[in-house]
């Protein structure tokens, strides 16, 4: 009787939830019709040379977080959040990559960053470099080298820029510049003396040296520019973020240097001075905001750290100075982070303010010359579920309670992960902690002290000429070659001609009459 009363409840509380419109059949019709009308338009294909490529990449942005931060979105903006829209699901082309690695079924962030900026598949762990080389063994490197689409992009002259909340020598980024047996080699104080000895490069030097003239990096990674044991300019007093460099040298000094006569070239820390750069009178920028990571925009001290989107949008005036156009890696890389540490408020405001950023460009860019493309190295064993009613919290209970312990849930939850815990026997009782705090671990299945990726394919979200190259399921390494393809750049150039004279077959007969006029 107990059973049928909350069912009861739960029904009558459940109609309540449905807006009036939504009742209404033609309300959905309506929709379904504009929605056709839209796909019917998308068959005049946008075949322009994008002039701009951008590549947003969420790292640890599956579908299912997505999902969750779409409905968080709308949340925030007071609403039930399913009906939202995030400004990627507004990109008219969707494809899914499929992540694994050349020897990894489920990936890691090198590896899959390897095959969406270089357009080859590679070993876990291993940056910039082909499945030939083999994790930590540095004399497997050389000639095993491959050049991303940064660089295609640079040798077309293009200019280039690379903006992460990671650390600039973190896996994602690096891939764009750097070519490593080892993710981790951020500075030369983390290599071991083999591969130091057999001539390997930490990734912050090949981030001075590989290619010097990219015009804008931002995010973080201040310890691995400057000598072991230097103090850092934010935090002076704590030793964790001294400099870690083992060379002696000060590679924001090299960086300033290795640029061109005549180029100015600015180093920023602070979000302040970002701000107040006149864009017109610099030529190179430098930004890293913390000796690490950057923090997450939850937590994030709005005096001294730019947030994402602020930093998206110094990047892409910049880089609008050339008239050949550009190339801008974008990279949401704490959502992943969030996702390890179990921590999903954490992990969802980060794919949140990802999509603001996304938003942002789209402003500042033009669907006629700029591809944008928006996709994820890889998933991670978070769910959401329980049959929660319409509008429920992101962040909060199941309707439930399990029918085998008796106590309630999460609809959030991970696979595996450090929020598995054990109180006094049983799966500890949600209710008697804080499950909505930033910091607040969700529940896993499997003790880890880090959770894990996961090995499902990922979405691709489309926009701008050639966005129909990315359709159907891709292996992910097919992602530069359609943005090469799009671009002109890279070894995708055949077509180009053909493509920046699309009027020429027409001319032909009048040209050729004018030749018999003149003869």
């Amino acid at each position: 009787m107990k059973t049928l009363f909350v069912l009861l409840i739960a029904q009558l509380c459940s109609a309540s939830l449905v807006p009036e419109r939504e009742k209404d059949p033609e309300y959905w019709r309506r929709q379904a019709q504009e929605t056709l009308q839209n796909a019917l338009r998308l068959q005049r294909l946008n075949r322009n040379v994008a002039k701009n490529l951008i590549l947003f990449l969420g790292d640890g942005m599956g579908v299912s977080t997505v999902t969750a931060a779409r409905i968080l979105k709308g949340q925030l903006q007071h609403g039930q959040g399913e009906e939202s829209l995030l400004e990627m699901d507004k990109f008219p082309f969707v494809a899914l990559a499929k992540t694994y690695n050349t020897n990894a079924q489920v990936p890691d962030s090198a590896g899959t960053a390897t095959a969406y900026l270089c357009g080859v598949k590679a070993n876990e762990g291993t940056l910039g470099v082909s499945a030939g080389v083999t994790r930590d063994r540095c004399n497997t490197t050389k000639g095993q080298e491959v050049t991303s689409i940064l660089r295609w992009a640079k040798e077309a002259g293009k200019a280039v820029g690379i903006v992460t909340t990671t650390r600039v020598t973190h896996a994602t980024p690096s891939a764009a510049y750097a070519h490593s047996a080892n993710r981790d080699w951020y500075s030369d104080g983390e290599m071991p003396p083999d591969a130091l000895e057999g001539g390997c490069k930490d990734i912050a030097r090949q981030l001075v040296e590989n290619i010097p003239e990219i015009e804008v990096i931002l995010g973080g990674g201040r310890k691995y520019m400057y000598p072991k044991n230097v103090s850092d300019v934010e935090y002076p007093h704590e030793e964790k973020h001294r400099g870690t460099r083992l060379d002696g040298r000060n590679l924001i000094r090299a960086w300033k240097e290795a640029k061109p006569h005549g180029k100015v070239a600015e180093y920023v820390w602070h979000r302040r001075e970002l701000l107040a750069l006149n864009l017109s009178r610099v030529d190179f920028l430098l930004g890293l905001f913390e000796p690490g990571d950057m923090v997450y925009e939850l937590d994030r001290n709005n005096e001294t750290d730019p947030s994402l989107s602020e930093m998206v949008s110094v990047a892409i005036r910049m880089l609008q100075k050339n008239p050949r156009g550009f190339f801008l890696l974008v990279e949401g890389g704490r959502i992943d982070h969030g996702h390890h540490e179990g921590k999903a408020k954490q992990a969802l405001h980060e794919a949140v303010e990802l999509d603001r950023a996304i938003g942002l460009a789209t402003r500042l860019t033009s669907t006629q010359d700029t591809l944008s493309v928006v996709t994820a190295d890889h998933s991670h064993v978070f769910t959401f579920g329980g049959y929660t009613p319409r509008g429920n919290p992101i962040f909060g209970l199941a309707p439930m309670q399990s029918d085998v312990d008796r106590k309630p849930f999460t609809s959030i939850l991970y696979g595996n992960g450090p929020g598995y815990k054990i109180v006094a026997g049983e799966r500890e009782n949600v209710s008697a902690v804080d499950f909505a705090h930033a910091d607040y671990q969700a529940q896993s299945a499997v003790p880890l002290r880090q959770e894990t990726h996961g090995g499902e394919d990922v979405a691709v979200f489309a926009r701008g000429p050639m966005a129909h190259l990315l359709h159907g399921v891709h292996e992910q390494n097919y992602i530069p070659h359609a943005m090469a393809y799009a671009a002109c750049i890279g070894s995708n150039r055949g077509h180009c001609n053909a493509a920046a004279c699309p009027a020429t077959p027409l001319l032909l007969p009048f040209l050729g009459l004018l030749l018999l006029l003149l003869c």
